[in-house]
């Protein structure tokens, strides 16, 4: 799989996300959030599989999503 390929399906699955997150009523969630949210945990081991990714990124919680965009604002993340 390509690296276009593999841009693609994740891009796709954060929108999918983003759309669910919005019917929670969580308006202002992007695509690129969903994203830096499930990759902030691959800083250190680098991306797992696509399978890995598909399960982190339709497996996230909006509970989880909020509370790592609460940490980032702390250390200074721009949102």
């Amino acid at each position: 799989m390509s690296d276009e390929e593999l841009n693609e399906i994740i891009e796709s699955l954060c929108l999918s996300k983003v759309e669910e997150f919005i019917l929670l009523g969580y308006e202002h969630v992007t695509g690129k959030d969903i994203w830096d949210c499930v990759s902030d945990k691959y800083r250190k081991t680098g991306l797992p599989s696509i399978h890995q990714i598909v399960n982190d990124i339709l497996s996230l919680k909006s509970t989880a999503f909020m509370n790592w965009m609460t940490i980032s604002m702390y250390r200074g993340a721009q949102f």
